[in-house]
């Protein structure tokens, strides 16, 4: 029997607005649920739901303090009670709620990883046991409860470490520590009370990304990813905040190709289908260590998308459905770059829809805290240098014409 043709999608997650311009290329109407609500996201949604409420003259508040799973759940059982859904599709910031995401397909079907294979994907110290099971590299990953606990742990890895909270996304909330007493002061300022913390050997390196498309059986890794982390000339605070990607990540052939490989081996394992991301950090003698797995779309979207002609909403259809990969061109041409560009300062903000190259457009006159995200930055050209120069160029201009409060 041939499966139901689906017509309707709704994007559900913390920012949605480059898949669901994905998804309207492909063809789909496009529901979305989102934290944001930006102008750009407005624009190409049949039926939208925002947790901010973007206005003039008010605040756009904090992400930290207002960003809420199950208010994006209410948000998309809203959407849906107004327009027909035929199957769901995952952004960033569900990862890690399995409460949420378990009540999902009580709306429509998600079009790709189940709930249960998403739990065990994100399990950290399952994950990192695993790993070392695959003989693939990873740093020295331990769940810890309390201080007393990470300090016996930090004891036997070794200084320095990361300290990250287990439920996070975008690099919020992530610290290094160099000694005890630094580890001491982490939990004072960022421990609560029933919050388990993730202790990891720290590795210097470049932080990279593996996006990849799966089937239930194959799977094709896409780009080698360069992510942008901590840039606080552009208004970052978190130190390993995320700040954006640059693709392809410039490397040899051979990191490459390492780092694909691990990327697709542990899809497979892990049996993902769809879009995905594989984390790493390639250290400073090359060897790829695997951070993490992100079982859904990735904020590289636009980027991979636009340096290798491909539709990854399409191809993530196709690869859940009907067991097709797409087709990856053997050499990139081209270097895209996705700056996101913070608050310096509390703000006004004017109408970016004039820009280009911009995204996640907010409303005008909206406020933005400091260290919030404004908006983002898409700039192409023939290598990365320029690339990263041209998003800069643009950021710069935008500054400029911000107007502090």
């Amino acid at each position: 029997m041939d499966e139901p043709e689906i017509k309707n999608l709704l994007l559900i997650g913390m920012d949605v607005t480059s898949l669901a311009k994905s998804a309207k290329r492909a063809g789909y109407n496009v529901c979305a649920a989102d934290h944001f609500g930006d102008q750009d996201l407005r624009a190409v949604s049949d039926c939208s739901f925002s947790v901010i409420k973007q206005k003039e003259g008010c605040s756009c508040g904090r992400l930290s303090a207002d960003f809420d799973v199950k208010a994006l759940l209410e948000g998309a059982k809203k959407v849906s009670s107004i327009h027909p859904i035929d199957a769901i599709l995952l952004a960033t910031g569900l990862d890690d709620s399995p409460e949420v995401l378990r009540e999902l397909p009580e709306i429509a079907p998600i079009l790709g990883n189940p709930p249960e294979t998403i739990r065990k994907a994100r399990d950290r110290e399952r994950f990192i046991n695993e790993l070392e099971r695959l003989a693939v590299p990873a740093p020295e990953t331990v769940v810890v409860d309390d201080l007393s606990e990470a300090s016996r742990v930090s004891k036997e890895t070794g200084f320095p470490i990361v300290v990250k909270p287990v439920k996070g996304f975008g690099g919020a909330g992530i610290r290094k520590a160099e000694n005890l007493e630094e580890l001491e002061q982490i939990f004072e300022k960022l421990h609560c009370p029933q919050q388990e913390m993730v202790i990891q050997e720290y590795i210097l390196g470049i932080a990279a990304s593996v996006s990849v498309i799966s089937s239930r059986n194959e799977c094709s890794a896409l780009t080698l990813n360069e992510q942008l982390m901590g840039l606080s000339e552009f208004g970052q605070t978190e130190p390993f905040g995320y700040c954006g990607n640059i693709v392809p990540l410039p490397t040899s052939d051979k990191i490459s190709s390492v780092c694909k490989e691990l990327a697709e081996r542990i899809v497979l394992h892990f049996e993902l289908v769809g879009s995905n991301g594989v984390d790493f950090v390639i250290s400073d003698d090359s060897v790829p260590y695997v951070i993490e797995v992100n079982p859904r779309f990735q904020g590289s979207l636009e980027c991979v998308e636009n340096v290798l002609g491909l539709n990854i909403v399409e191809a993530h259809v196709k690869a859940c459905r009907r067991g097709l990969l797409p087709k990856v061109p053997n050499a990139i041409s081209k270097f895209c770059t996705r700056l996101i560009l913070f608050a310096p300062r509390r703000l006004v903000v004017p109408d970016l829809s004039r820009y280009t190259q911009v995204r996640d457009v907010p409303l005008p006159g909206v406020v933005i805290e400091k260290g919030e995200p404004i908006c983002s930055i898409i700039a192409e050209e023939k290598d990365r240098v320029s690339s990263f120069r041209k998003a800069e160029d643009a950021a710069q201009r935008i500054l400029s014409s911000l107007k502090p409060i």
